[in-house]
């Protein structure tokens, strides 16, 4: 037995009480509540004066699979670091290699993140990546409803529990953590020369809506009984007048569970002319009416980046703003996607408008639990913004000194000026560790609750909150000390956390004739064998809820 006392600091963990000064104990890669009967403790770590939460968690980051990788290929000028890292730490030229997420990821003090696009014929590779970012835990979301196989089942008029089988089929043999939908019908869609699509506008050639596809998936998901609600991608991405989208969407579920990703993206309101403004109050409104509708922000932080998504419509949409002017898209079966870079600039008015619509959802936000910090990462900005947006959160002052560089064009479109809500330390806690966390079913996690995995981040208490969250003074994965003094120690592996829903032995035998005919190959061609990943433990299946 190994015992490691973290000593005198102060644990902010709203889920296991008020914030108080104590010792934390880790046993044998578990958090204990008190120490052991033998009263042996290995190690001693001073925390006097510091704040001690969970290993963050993040429900929404694009770290691994096709997109990302030919985003690598399309952008290397973005990529590459000619500084070598220390010893221990391999490919730490590959300035966006596995390794260098993992590290970034684990010198904020986050030791889960959630891949949110898993194509099924994709899945091996997007889990051989994964499974080579070191430091933290992962898990990904299968992206299902307009696929083939799918629509079919549904202009077929096929009931649901042939849909029920199918989806769990889809989930089970990709290895995902949870299922998500992106644009439902609209990639389908455009193979057939549409370019726009609504929640009532139908597929061509399955004579299905988006709605029926949308409503379809929310039945499937309970009655698999996936723990996280269905992971959705909205209609409408980035035009304005999308607020009443997302209200039609919530009104669609009929109370039923359901995450919205990036919600930032669709909270553009329009003017009497047709221009954009903020609809961060109106989503505010129907995020408040809906306590069973969670959502992740997707805020917009200034630089260069990358669009990378499936939503094939969209992106064909954004190559003509392409910066710089190039950019890959893809058409394939429900699986196409485009990668598009793009700059938000701070001279930019509708940029400087995006990045305050992000924050206003924050401040307006109803439920720190249902409300979950993300950039979309890398669609909004990359995840490494996440300590300035902390400290945009907690310090209205800092959100003042930002706005003074916004051109009034977008100033006179947004609230964000009147808003003087300041997050406390336990609504960050919240927001990107226990909320995240507990929607995601990853029970043993996101808080410091006697037996939780010792996944834990040590801060310096800094006024500087930008500062305080960029370098973590320890961080502790499973019990083992990955980070000191804001500096990774080296390379340990992470697991993958997945479902692993019983399937149909008959829905086995339809989908392996389906896949031969259509693709010409059996079903082991797009299937994640164990053997794939040589002697390493990569899995951690989750239960189902009953």
């Amino acid at each position: 037995m190994t015992t490691i006392r973290l000593k005198g600091g102060r644990v902010v963990d709203p889920v296991s009480g008020a914030t108080s000064q104590r010792d934390l104990y880790l046993v044998d890669g578990r958090v204990a509540a008190a120490l052991p009967a033998d009263g042996r403790v290995d190690d001693t770590y001073d925390c006097t004066g510091k704040i001690v939460m969970a290993g963050a968690v993040d429900v929404h980051s694009h770290i691994a699979g096709g997109n990302v990788t030919m985003s690598r290929l399309l952008l290397p000028e973005l990529h590459v670091s000619e500084v070598a890292g220390p010893d221990g730490m391999p490919f730490s030229t590959a300035k966006w290699s596995g390794w260098e997420t993992g590290r970034l990821y684990a010198e904020m003090g986050y030791t889960t993140v959630i891949e949110p696009a898993l194509a099924p014929v994709h899945a091996l590779q997007t889990h051989l990546e994964l499974a080579d970012i070191p430091l933290i835990d992962r898990g990904a979301l299968t992206v299902v409803g307009n696929d083939d196989h799918f629509l079919s089942l549904l202009r077929d008029r096929e009931g649901e529990t042939a849909i029920r089988d199918a989806v769990a089929y889809q989930l089970a043999t990709s290895k995902g953590l949870g299922l998500k939908v992106i644009n439902a019908g609209g990639p389908a869609a455009f193979h057939s020369g549409l370019r726009t699509f609504e929640l009532d506008d139908v597929v061509p050639h399955y004579g299905v809506s988006s709605r029926q596809i949308l409503t379809t998936l929310l039945t499937a998901v309970d009655q698999i009984g996936v723990p996280h609600p269905l992971h959705v991608h909205a209609n409408n991405l980035g035009v304005p007048g999308a607020p009443l989208t997302i209200e039609d969407t919530i009104a669609a579920a009929e109370g039923r569970r359901m995450h919205f990703a990036h919600i930032q993206f669709y909270s553009y309101g329009k003017d009497a002319e047709g221009m954009m403004t903020s609809g961060a109050e109106e989503i505010a409104r129907s995020l408040e009416a809906a306590p069973n509708v969670s959502c992740d922000v997707g805020q917009v932080m200034f630089g260069p980046t990358v669009t990378i998504s499936l939503d094939l419509m969209k992106q064909w949409q954004g190559a003509a703003y392409a910066s710089p002017k190039k950019f890959s898209l893809t058409d394939g079966d429900a699986e196409g996607g485009g990668v598009v870079p793009l700059v938000y600039a701070k001279t930019n008015w509708i940029n400087q408008l995006q990045w305050a619509i992000g924050l206003e959802i924050f401040l307006l936000s109803p439920d720190p639990w249902r409300v979950m910090m993300t950039t979309d990462h890398p669609n909004g900005g990359s995840f490494t913004t996440y300590p300035q947006i902390i400290h945009l959160l907690m310090d209205s002052g800092e959100r003042a000194r930002w706005m003074e560089a916004m051109p009034q064009k977008a100033k006179e479109r947004t609230g964000l000026a009147d808003l003087t809500r300041e997050y406390t330390m336990e609504e960050i806690a919240i927001m990107t560790r226990a909320a995240p966390a507990k929607i995601l079913g990853l029970h043993d996690r996101g808080h410091l609750k006697d037996g939780a995995v010792a996944d834990v981040a040590v801060y310096d208490d800094l006024a500087d909150r930008t500062a305080m969250f960029s370098r973590a003074r320890y961080v502790f994965k499973s019990g083992r000390l990955t980070v000191r003094d804001g500096q990774a120690l080296g390379w340990i592996s992470g697991l993958t956390s997945i479902l692993a829903p019983e399937v149909d032995t008959q829905m086995e035998s339809r989908m392996a004739d389906y896949i031969t005919d259509r693709f010409g190959v059996g079903p082991a061609a797009f299937a994640v064998p164990e053997r794939a990943f040589g002697d390493r433990t990569i899995f951690k299946v989750e239960p189902c809820q009953t």
